[in-house]
């Protein structure tokens, strides 16, 4: 699936709720939905510096498309590993670099609701999943 469709899929699925405290429940749902790493996974190797809560993110390679998994130990922040799988696990390696999903995320509500230091998570964790997809493009 193309990030283009994923986003396409996300849009209409946040258009239904007319609120943040909406969004927020809803977040926090995709976050209780995703899969756990192995604890064997959550190394110092595949924490995602720069998030205030403990992030794991292990990315792998597979016919030239990337395949992110990840965990947090908040709920809110699983929420939002959650919606970053959805749109660019299983994307080509190239579509990953110019898709704009803070555009995203600013468009479904969602990043205006977040502190700071979420924000900046956020921000690391985008950059991780697009510094693998360059090194698995460089390869």
């Amino acid at each position: 699936m193309s990030i283009e469709t994923a986003a396409a899929e996300i849009r209409e699925e946040f258009s239904w709720l007319e609120d943040w405290e909406a969004r927020y429940a809803h977040i926090i749902d995709l976050g209780k939905a995703n899969p756990a790493l192995a604890d064997d996974e959550k190394t110092p190797e595949t924490i995602v510096r720069g998030c205030a809560s403990q992030v794991w993110m292990v990315t792998d390679v597979d016919d030239g498309r990337l395949v992110v998994r990840a965990e947090s130990d908040a709920m809110i922040v699983s929420g939002l590993i959650a919606l970053l799988v959805r749109l660019y696990s299983g994307a080509p390696l190239r579509e990953i670099e110019t898709f704009d999903a803070k555009a995203l995320l600013d468009e479904i509500g969602v990043s205006g609701a977040l502190t700071a230091q979420r924000s900046n998570g956020l921000a690391s964790m985008l950059e991780r999943i697009r510094h693998d997809a360059r090194q698995a493009l460089a390869a």
